[in-house]
């Protein structure tokens, strides 16, 4: 028979787990979709997600030619990528203080609290593709502004926008705000909390992590080849006839590089190449930011490179192009990249509330197996599985944690960062 947990002992795991569910902020800010356990077993813990549409309108009361004309619904799939466990052993005598084992779950939870929000600040760090450069150090409003005239810009909707700006970049635009005469609440909880709250649209969060972007070490870089535009399609057919979805988020593009290595994270922009606004198709008259996502082979010399978001020029001129362009041109062969993250920085990120999801997965081992087994959900649906076992051959009791959930940005150009200190 499987051994139970005593009244206490659940009392103490949820008293535990309290404190570990007010610790999850930025995965707090991560919208949900919750995926059936059976559903996640038969389909591999992956499912794919769909992006949002965007229509195309045309001129004239005559609009024969274009019914004809397709949508293309595009996804993104999510997978149980993220596994977390804390595991220890306590000793039979260590197990005479209650107050030990409580204490070590405390550990245990802030420590699964913790990986949770690195990864999801990891992630919005790594795959936000609008990039906002500042050459000076956060100073306040004018900061945050940039951000929102960025996604202003490119048709970003205008609700529900989040950032996340590192304790030092926050604490200067607390500063700024603080030194204010003339809103007295918030400058009053500026300065004696730091806290800057709603700013130019986005409602701002402070992190104890940031993740720190290392500056771009490739020298001069080029586009190797012409005629590197990206034609987004739903599904693919592979030789062997097996239809399957197609995530249109990255696109490999060869470049060659004159010196120094191209690395995962770095961001640029490619000469000639600007944004356009997502519904209108407008040149923005801002030249579109990128980021490396993968290195297919090379990273220095003449190599290929992954990037997101893919180059959508409709060079192809297919209904799915124009559907989802995103710049003005194909870029030219040897055109030139210039790279944006010159200096080492913690990264900014900023989205709108749509692009990020969390699906919590969830572990079900056997009671009947000789474990003691407790478990709590968040709000947020992230289980806590909590597992006891003891051993006969010196009384000591193994203990375990384990969270298990998957991370996606559904759209990357609805999503960015902010880097300050560049030059």
């Amino acid at each position: 028979m499987a051994n139970s947990f005593s009244k206490e002992e659940r009392v103490a795991f949820d008293e535990v787990f309290e404190g570990f569910e007010d610790a999850l902020v930025v995965s707090g800010l991560f919208n949900k979709y919750q995926l059936d356990g059976v559903e996640a077993e038969r389909t591999g813990n992956t499912i794919w997600r769909p992006q949002p549409y965007i229509a195309q309108s045309f001129v004239g009361l005559n609009q024969t030619a274009n019914f004809d004309r397709n949508y293309t619904q595009l996804s993104v799939p999510t997978t149980l990528g993220y596994s977390h466990a804390v595991p220890l052993t306590l000793s039979a005598t260590e197990l005479r203080d209650q107050l030990q084992e409580r204490s070590l779950g405390r550990a245990a939870m802030q420590r699964l609290a913790s990986d949770i929000n690195v990864d999801c600040s990891n992630l919005a760090a790594l795959t936000g593709t609008l990039v906002v450069k500042r050459t000076t150090a956060a100073t306040g409003f004018s900061d945050v502004a940039a951000a929102d005239t960025a996604f202003n810009r490119n048709g970003i909707p205008m609700s529900d926008r989040k950032m996340l700006l590192s304790s030092a970049d926050y604490n200067g635009m607390a500063a700024d705000l603080g030194g204010r005469q003339t809103l007295n609440g918030k400058t009053l909880t500026a300065f004696e909390d730091a806290r800057i709250g709603r700013v130019a649209g986005f409602e701002t969060f402070k992190m104890d992590y940031a993740y720190r972007l290392t500056a771009a070490a490739a020298g001069a870089t080029t586009i190797n080849g012409a005629n590197q535009f990206y034609v987004p399609k739903a599904t693919s057919t592979a030789t062997t006839g097996e239809v399957g979805n197609v995530d249109n988020r990255y696109q490999n593009i060869a470049v060659t590089v004159a010196s120094g290595t191209i690395k995962a994270g770095d961001a640029f922009t490619i000469a000639g190449v600007n944004e356009v606004h997502h519904i209108t198709k407008l040149d923005t008259g801002s030249l579109k930011t990128f980021r490396v996502t993968g290195i297919i082979t090379g990273g220095g010399g003449s190599g290929v490179i992954q990037i997101s978001p893919p180059i959508i020029s409709g060079g192809g001129n297919a209904d799915a192009e124009l559907q989802y362009k995103n710049v003005t041109a194909t870029p030219a062969s040897g055109a030139a990249i210039t790279w944006l993250n010159t200096v080492s920085a913690p990264v900014n990120p900023f989205w709108q509330a749509d692009v990020f999801e969390i699906m919590p997965g969830k572990y079900a081992p056997k009671a009947e197996s000789g474990l003691a087994i407790m478990q709590a959900s968040t709000k947020q649906g992230v289980t806590v599985v909590m597992t006891r076992q003891g051993s006969i051959n010196d009384l000591s009791t193994k203990y375990r944690w384990d969270v298990w959930y998957g991370l996606v940005n559904k759209q990357p150009e609805m999503s960015g960062i902010e880097l300050f200190n560049q030059t």
